[in-house]
């Protein structure tokens, strides 16, 4: 005689009937994928150019989406956590995808926030310094380049390395932790992903320009100059070329790294006001990436 069905066994049983469902639905958003690697190919192969698998801005917009439709008890972390895999597994589908991460031994925090943020299953590789992390990209054994985010005091910037007119260069794309520092061991510096794909807005946006001065223009000056374009600054990094010490406020050549509160193209018009307003001071301007906001999940 078989034992009679309990309550249990039938919420047992829906949940069967619910990852089936989920199981279901991530073998169609894979059948999905396909399609779309082959319409991008398709593009690609007429244009003559390679197709662009990662787009950074439309990763955080389904998150932001996703986030502004959770509700429950199910924590959103863990939301973004899934997704983050599954974006990085169903990119993969479309072509090669590898992350060079700048994680020494004595900074392996770096290694986890990568790892969460681009999830389990993608080939990442550990080196020692943020160039090596960047020339990876350049030379193409890597999609993307993890480095630590900026800070004034760096007295040899793996960002002069990206301030260059290229189109084609790689940039910043995204800051990590984008949903939450999970269980990442060591420092709590947040970190850029650099890769070689288009800037592109998502509707909360921060943005990265290089302004290389020749001449004496201090910090306060320029900030001034980039709040009047309606270029709000959130802040600045500076690096002297050889031959001018670190901290000196004017007197010679400097580059600036500059964040901005907003989405900023190499062709917005405020650019060209900012160079209107520098005067006879020599100036050039490069958006050197952005990313979008992270999400602020506690």
């Amino acid at each position: 005689m078989a034992p009679a069905r309990t309550p249990l066994d039938d919420l047992r049983r829906e949940i069967d009937q619910i990852d089936d469902a989920i199981h279901d639905l991530l073998m169609r958003r894979a059948a999905v994928v396909e399609r779309i690697g082959l319409a991008k190919g398709n593009g690609a192969a007429e244009n003559g150019t390679q197709p662009i698998i990662l787009r950074p801005a439309r990763e955080a917009t389904i998150l932001r989406r996703l986030m502004a439709r959770h509700a429950g008890t199910f924590p959103a972390q863990v939301v973004v956590r899934i997704w983050r895999e599954m974006i990085t597994a169903f990119t993969r589908m479309q072509g090669p995808f590898a992350v060079a991460v700048y994680a020494p031994e004595d900074r392996r925090g770096f290694w986890d926030v990568a790892r969460d943020h681009f999830g389990g299953f993608v080939p990442m590789t550990a080196v020692n310094t943020p160039a090596a992390a960047l020339r990876a990209v350049s030379e193409g054994t890597a999609t993307v380049a993890v480095v630590p985010y900026p800070a004034d005091d760096d007295s040899d910037p793996w960002w002069r390395f990206l301030v260059s007119a290229d189109a084609g260069r790689p940039q910043v794309v995204a800051r990590l932790p984008f949903g939450g520092r999970g269980n990442a061991r060591g420092e709590n510096r947040d970190a850029l992903a650099i890769a070689a794909v288009p800037h592109e807005p998502t509707g909360d946006d921060r943005t990265l320009l290089s302004i290389e001065i020749g001449g004496d223009l201090s910090r306060g000056r320029l900030k001034d100059m980039l709040e009047a374009c309606g270029l709000p600054p959130v802040s600045f990094c500076t690096w002297h070329p050889a031959g001018h010490a670190i901290g000196m406020s004017s007197g010679g050549p400097s580059v600036h790294l500059v964040e901005i509160a907003d989405f900023v193209g190499q062709a917005d018009p405020r650019l060209a006001m900012l160079l209107e307003r520098s005067g006879d001071i020599p100036v050039r301007v490069n958006v050197v990436g952005g990313y979008a906001v992270p999400l602020a999940l506690g």
